[in-house]
């Protein structure tokens, strides 16, 4: 294992402690608004708004995962149908994000489809789209599944996420071309076993400009998820040598994450979104942003220190 991923696994093991997670809460807030749009609807909605401004859109997330119960799901199903509808009046471009464990997908593969399903038949004909995120490695073939079942029943206006460090994913790609899926192309950012994912950050690398040049091979619409200047360099040139027109594919970044170079893409006339999280729901989130870059660990220990 690499000094990347060991560090990485090391903050996510941390991190899941009780007492780790409460003295986050409470001392480390000033790093929870860079990272996190707010805890309500109405502010992710401000912190939208601000981005088109920019020209750059939005990807509007509640977070929310591993809920314990059906109660739990069809709560959040709520708050994602107040999502969609608060987005339905709006002149930019909608788009939602969510995880399938927000909606019970461990409690009942057949509860969170049809929760989704409900969300789906909302969101469609107000035009906001709606992307699945791909969640660890054991959730992997169930999401997948779930997502074959909606396009199958007609449903066109929802996403799929694929992650490039683990070992089944190029598979996985190959058997989704008979749906030509728009593909959203991450690293992962789960703590994973060497069994099922690249142990080196090199081959994580490769493997996303594999997957991500072999998608657009293949004609699907990828929208590239990274931070990664030199891989968005080659994505640049790569597209540009190849003839890819700039409406096949897009840029994606956390909020809070390289704000410049969001705005000096959109200006070159890439399409850029930023993907906004909001919610109570907060801190499993924060920690995968805290193990991907070491310097949102110095923020951590400088918040706990003077705050």
């Amino acid at each position: 294992m690499n000094l990347d991923l060991a560090y990485r696994s090391f903050v996510l093991v941390v991190a899941g402690h009780p007492q780790v997670e409460r003295l986050i809460k409470h001392r480390a807030k000033g790093l929870v608004r860079r990272y996190v749009a707010g805890e309500t609807l109405e502010e992710a909605l401000k912190a939208a708004e601000a981005l088109e401004r920019e020209g750059v859109h939005a990807i509007l997330d509640l977070l929310g995962e591993m809920v314990r119960t059906e109660e739990e799901a069809r709560a959040f199903q709520r708050g994602l149908l107040e999502l969609v509808w608060a987005l339905a009046g709006k002149p930019w471009p909608k788009y939602i994000s969510l995880k399938l464990t927000q909606l019970g997908l461990d409690l009942s593969e057949d509860l969170a489809l049809a929760l989704l399903r409900e969300v789906l038949r909302e969101a469609e004909p107000r035009g906001v789209f709606v992307r699945l995120d791909m969640e660890d490695s054991p959730r992997v073939e169930a999401t997948l599944r779930l997502y074959k079942a909606l396009r199958e029943e007609g449903f066109s206006q929802v996403g799929i996420v694929l992650q490039s460090y683990l070992y089944r994913t190029e598979k996985d790609l190959l058997d989704l071309l008979p749906y030509r899926p728009n593909l959203r192309l991450v690293k992962g950012a789960y703590r994973e076993p060497k069994e099922v994912a690249f142990p080196d950050k090199r081959l994580i690398d490769a493997e996303y400009l594999h997957l991500g040049k072999l998608a657009l091979k293949e004609g699907l619409y990828v929208a590239f998820a990274t931070h990664d200047p030199r891989i968005i360099a080659e994505l640049k040139r790569y597209t540009e040598a190849m003839g890819i027109p700039r409406s096949r594919f897009e840029f994606q970044f956390l909020y809070g994450v390289r704000p410049e170079e969001q705005k000096r893409l959109a200006r070159e006339g890439y399409t850029v979104r930023a993907y906004v999280p909001y919610g109570r729901d907060w801190y499993p989130y924060l920690t995968r942003r805290i193990a991907e870059r070491p310097e949102n660990l110095f923020l951590v220990l400088r918040s706990l220190v003077s705050g």
